[in-house]
């Protein structure tokens, strides 16, 4: 029998941006925040290169922010939300830089903008060129380890949730070390998922390992709706030199006037995209993805734009670089489309609150409708900011401030079981084979298939049962959509459709099903 803890504190599942933006917001509410690794170590929002998108010129606003959000978003994006999330997006940007983000600054204090690609004007708050995301985390750390109403459970994994008549009472725990451990449960207040996306769940991915579906398939497997989860996300410059994860080169680069080009030195995108370079990402990526495809080495040529002005206004991406011994001042550097960033996830209203009772959810594991079928650049960080603190609203509305609630000493002890490593390889292998940029009817039957023999054998990891959990709900949703619709390419159903589409909205137990009758007439 699993022992119990209980607690009054608001737990929240992940440490990134959302969770630690929400923790904060929640004062003086006592929180407990789960962090799988040490805190900002593994969360994918350190990783974010771009920035966070936001109307801060003087010549843009937030109804041309939404105007770009949903024409990206081809004909899915949910056109109230849209207009929310940009409309906050100012006041998020004031508050993050009065929480010490350091955004880069003109000499007059204006922020300094990039543009990325299908926005119609730079609009991308930035940190030293590509260093958003570790710079705004850095920020949002420190006031959380300050924070006397915030504790902090780190190298500590959720792998589950239960319910009672509707809603969520506990989560299971495990400690994150390679062995694992046996898992805990914990009993509390009330819960907020912000746990990421699903990016680990391809072989070629610029996420962090942890992010591999986790959270999605917790809340799937105890009966939470999903929507949208056939749209992933891939990015069309991943650096393609071999590293798991790939680094990224940020969009940004393009906006700087950076080219794609093949290894013949023509430029691919021309005749694609009036935009070219700066098309909505899913076109982008497609282009890519067919130039490697055909074997004519795609590759991002930064020399003329930028040259050695790389090093210092994009770190990030010139280390990548030189630790793979690319000179990108001399030559161009190989790209590829990597999955990146997941539109769809667990059912959210207006409010973050899941269809579970006491769940709420925000950042890449949510799904309010924002990004349709095709996450328009930056706007992922934003989205986690403004949900993170509608949900902090929304839980302290439901629940009142408990002072006496003690901080939570948690001992695991042994019985768990590591993760199959093998089998999440292999999981790994057949996402990027056979649901990654282009995708079929067989392939999809094929991924299904795969899935359910890797989950046949290895039936006792909670961890790896909610990868499989994430990886059946893309497979299925990306089956039972039949049409080529922003980054959900169907190589059997030509595109795009004319005029606006629908959100799928599905449960665990129906892609199970269609799973389960898929295996069966295949074996």
């Amino acid at each position: 029998m699993r022992h119990t803890l209980y607690t009054d504190r608001i737990v929240i599942i992940g440490a990134g941006l959302g969770g630690l933006y929400a923790a904060l917001a929640l004062a003086p509410r006592r929180v407990v925040v789960i962090s799988p690794d040490a805190l900002g170590a593994g969360a994918s929002s350190a990783w974010a290169q771009g920035g966070v998108a936001a109307a801060m010129a003087q010549t843009d606003s937030p109804a041309a922010h939404a105007a770009d959000t949903i024409r990206v978003g081809a004909g899915i994006v949910d056109r109230d939300v849209a207009h929310r999330v940009t409309s906050l997006a100012r006041e998020h940007i004031l508050n993050l830089t009065a929480l010490g983000a350091p955004f880069d600054r003109s000499a007059t204090g204006e922020y300094v903008l990039s543009r990325e690609a299908a926005h119609s004007v730079a609009r991308v708050v930035r940190v030293q060129g590509d260093q958003a995301g570790a710079a705004i985390m850095a920020a949002l750390i420190e006031k959380v380890r300050a924070a006397p109403h915030i504790q902090v459970l780190e190298r500590t994994m959720a792998v589950g949730l239960e319910t009672e008549a509707g809603a969520v009472t506990s989560v299971s725990l495990q400690s994150a070390a390679p062995d694992r451990s046996a898992p805990v449960r914990l009993r509390g207040r009330a819960f907020l998922l912000a746990g990421g996306g699903s990016g680990g769940l391809y072989a070629l991915t610029t996420n962090p390992p942890q992010i591999c579906g986790q959270v999605i398939g917790m809340a799937a497997r105890a009966g939470a709706q999903i929507s949208d989860a056939e749209f992933v996300q891939f990015h069309p410059t991943a650096i393609d030199v071999g590293e798991d994860p790939a680094p990224l080169a940020t969009e940004a680069l393009r906006g700087e006037g950076a080219l794609l080009i093949n290894a013949c030195g023509e430029r691919f995108m021309d005749g694609l995209h009036p935009d070219r370079e700066l098309a909505p990402r899913d076109i982008v990526a497609r282009a890519v993805y067919q130039q490697t495809r055909d074997g004519k080495r795609p590759m991002l040529d930064t020399r003329a734009a930028l040259g050695g002005r790389l090093q210092s206004l994009y770190p990030a991406v010139w280390q990548a670089c030189m630790r793979n011994g690319l000179n990108p001042v001399t030559h161009p550097i190989p790209v590829v489309a990597a999955a990146h960033y997941h539109m769809g996830g667990i059912t959210t209203n207006s409010e973050g609150k899941a269809s579970l009772g006491n769940l709420w959810v925000c950042g890449e594991a949510s799904s309010t409708g924002l990004h349709g079928a095709n996450r328009l650049a930056s706007n992922g960080l934003l989205e986690a900011l403004v949900y993170a603190r509608i949900c902090a609203n929304s839980i302290m509305a439901t629940h009142a401030d408990c002072p006496d609630a003690p901080e939570i000493t948690l001992r695991f002890g042994h019985g768990g079981t590591a993760p199959p490593l093998d089998a999440i390889r292999a999981l790994r292998h057949t996402m990027t084979r056979n649901v990654g940029v282009l995708r079929d009817h067989a392939g999809l039957q094929r991924a299904l298939c795969d899935i359910a023999r890797l989950e046949t054998a290895n039936p006792h990891v909670p961890e790896f049962l909610n990868m499989c959990a994430t990886a059946t709900l893309i497979a299925a949703g990306a089956r039972a959509r039949c049409e080529s619709r922003g980054a959900h390419e169907r190589a059997d159903f030509a595109g795009p459709p004319e005029g606006r589409g629908h959100r799928s909205i599905t449960t665990f137990t129906a892609a199970m099903a269609q799973r389960d009758q898929i295996t069966k007439d295949l074996t």
